[in-house]
């Protein structure tokens, strides 16, 4: 019987809710009469003036009503929204009767004078509580209905954070018993929060007493509700369910909450969630100044870090988005992304694909005539340390020349911001790669220099979840049983994600005018050590029971510590509290300087920099790897390799030889 009333009940629909509001909102004058009165007599009496009240008073609130657009609701979902809508309509059908019932039935003897002045009042009372009931009513039978309905084993769950995500997570949960997750109990750090009940659920305690709550309350999964949590506080929590043998998941950093319910995004606990370092507040309007309504080239399009660029570009709809990049899979997968994802938006926005070699100058002048551009991110570079070690060559003409074409191009065609992608192992370097990366960080700072042109570099270190970072490498080396390769123990790098890191980059070049350096502040250094121990746990294994890690000392190339600054260099934080301006005050930061200052800057440093680059490239083309090595150190002293110190400096044939290939190169 009871199954029956709510399938009525859950099938009423508004139509059915209109003949029942007009059934009762006639009956509700006369229900009022008899409670004022309290005879039934005395409907019969004011018979005549009862009829004129319930009329004007039926038509007014039904006319309120529709304006409200009551009739529109699906009360089955009612939530705040519908609760509001509820309270106004009500409220100002029941106003609109008592202006009427004063202002002129009353005046112009509509009524009788013994009908009673109290009877608007407890009408609109009674029109609250019967019509409102009505909708209470439907949702209530709907909530009832659903969890004595289900037959899934409910899981007792701790929600850590009591804050919006949290309460979101409880009304969903509550909405959808089909889950299987019942909402026990939330912690939360927030001294006022405590003892306080969020939709029922009451917050019990402090994040440190999830132990005690997880044994008194019998809780089986907890969820991490802390979207803009540090990872160290993730990290505490993940800990503490590991010990306590209780399963966790947790909802995304504010990174990737973009749409969707709470629930629907909840995930396993990942190790991005254990490094985070809070919001970045972005200055969105400088990025709008920077990229809409303009043509915007992006190279290296198809990588980890260029195709982030690209999402991200998108949002302020430049007129034109350039995605350049040597491999046409990864070129293609990320236009067909964006374009899928932005739909109509995307109309508005000229996409075009380019699929180039930047070290080709014949094609790079026939896309820059094509294209021209106004805005240049260049995050095309050969980044992996172990091969370019294995392939100096390469190294130096796809992330030198490269470079030195790109800039001379885009001096030439008259782009107006040119931002440079390079890295912390450009710093003191050891490798290959981070060498080349500093002299490509010196061919961008000349351009700006010498052109005086917005040409900057962006300087951060590792990014997580890019192709052949750490990351990847130690998860699959996990789910292959094993072991887990580290080169030392005591091994750091700096860290990031991909959408912080190019945040900042978009970011520092709003800021960038001519020729400077910035650094992304990257946090603390992070032991891999620990990162890998991390993911470990994360996975439900154990060190040495489950995963073995395994030494193997440093590679040629590495380092064990990276660093953002040369001793020689002064940071200083730019009006972003996250990116810091370096400079290092060798003639050629000398020379921006005076330009900034509206001097003419002296070349003579630029112009013996070009020439040793050219020498370099010409050596590296020419296939002279011993002569690159020199050279490469030549231009970067910092640079050390066991490569270099092959080389007698101080044998006058080598020496010799030096000069005379590089002019035959030439």
């Amino acid at each position: 019987m009871s199954k029956r009333f709510f399938t009525i009940i859950l099938k009423a629909q508004n139509r059915h809710l209109f003949v029942l509001d007009i059934i009762i909102l006639s009956i509700i004058p006369m229900l009022s009469l008899i409670l004022r009165l309290e005879t039934v007599h005395a409907v019969v009496a004011l018979g005549n003036s009862l009829l004129i009240y319930t009329l004007v008073s039926l038509i007014l609130k039904l006319s309120v009503f529709q304006l409200c657009k009551f009739y529109n609701r699906y009360w089955v979902y009612a939530s705040v929204d519908e609760v509001a809508i509820l309270f106004i309509a009500t409220m100002a059908s029941w106003l609109s009767c008592v202006i009427v019932f004063f202002g002129i039935l009353k005046p112009f003897g509509l009524v009788t004078a013994g009908f009673p002045l109290s009877i608007p009042f407890i009408d609109g009372l009674l029109t609250i509580l019967m019509v409102g009931g009505v909708r209470v009513m439907i949702r209530l039978v709907y909530v009832f209905n659903e969890r004595i309905g289900t037959k899934v084993k409910n899981k007792n769950v701790l929600i850590a954070g009591a804050g919006i995500a949290g309460s979101m997570i409880v009304k969903e949960l509550r909405t959808n018993p089909q889950l299987g997750m019942k909402p026990i109990a939330f912690v939360d750090d927030d001294p006022v929060k405590q003892n306080v009940n969020i939709h029922g659920v009451k917050v019990v305690g402090m994040l440190e007493h999830i132990p005690d709550i997880v044994k008194e309350y019998g809780i089986d999964e907890i969820i991490i509700a802390m979207p803009t949590a540090s990872g160290k506080t993730i990290k505490s929590v993940v800990q503490m369910c590991q010990t306590l043998k209780v399963t966790s998941k947790t909802i995304p950093g504010v990174f990737e909450i973009l749409s969707g319910s709470a629930v629907a995004q909840l995930r396993e606990v990942q190790i991005n969630d254990l490094l985070r370092r809070g919001i970045i507040e972005i200055n969105e309007i400088n990025l709008w100044k920077l990229i809409q309504g303009m043509r915007v080239m992006v190279t290296g399009a198809g990588g980890s870090i260029g195709s982030e660029l690209c999402r991200q570009i998108i949002n302020f709809h430049p007129k034109e988005l350039i995605m350049l990049g040597h491999g046409e899979n990864s070129i293609f997968q990320i236009a067909n992304e964006i374009k899928t994802q932005h739909g109509v938006v995307g109309q508005a926005i000229t996409f075009k694909t380019v699929i180039a070699d930047i070290r080709d100058r014949d094609r790079m002048i026939h896309v820059m005539e094509e294209s021209q551009p106004q805005i240049i991110f260049h995050a095309a570079a050969h980044k992996h340390v172990g091969l370019m070690e294995k392939n100096c060559l390469d190294a130096v003409t796809n992330n030198v020349l490269g470079t030195q074409t790109l800039v001379e191009l885009a001096a030439r065609y008259g782009v107006e911001k040119f931002v440079m992608i390079s890295s912390d192992k450009a710093v003191n370097p050891t490798s290959v790669m981070g060498v080349t990366k500093r002299i490509a960080e010196l061919v961008v700072r000349n351009a700006a220099v010498n052109h005086h042109k917005a040409f900057v570099v962006v300087r951060f270190g590792n990014v997580l979840g890019s192709r052949g970072s750490i990351v990847p490498i130690l998860e699959n080396q996990i789910r292959s049983g094993g072991p887990v390769t580290i080169t030392h123990p005591d091994v750091s790098r700096f860290f990031m994600t991909i959408p912080e890191a190019v945040q900042l980059v978009l970011q520092a070049g709003a800021l960038g005018k001519c020729g400077e350096t910035f650094v992304l502040d990257m946090g603390q250094p992070i032991k891999i050590v620990d990162l890998a121990r991390d993911l470990i746990r994360l996975s439900g294994l154990r060190e040495g029971t489950d995963i073995d890690i395994v030494f193997t000392g440093l590679q040629k190339g590495e380092k064990m510590h990276e660093e953002l600054f040369y001793a020689t260099e002064n940071q200083t934080r730019s009006s972003h509290e996250k990116i810091f301006v370096c400079s290092n005050g060798d003639n050629l930061h000398s020379a921006a300087q005076d330009y900034r200052n509206g001097r003419n800057p002296i070349s003579e440093e630029s112009s013996s920099l070009i020439r040793d680059i050219n020498l370099l490239i010409n050596v590296a083309r020419a296939g002279k790897t011993d002569l690159v090595y020199q050279y490469l150190n030549k231009i970067v002293p910092q640079y050390c390799s066991d490569e270099f110190f092959r080389v007698n400096l101080d044998d006058l044939k080598v020496q010799k030889r030096i000069h005379s290939s590089a002019e035959v190169a030439a």
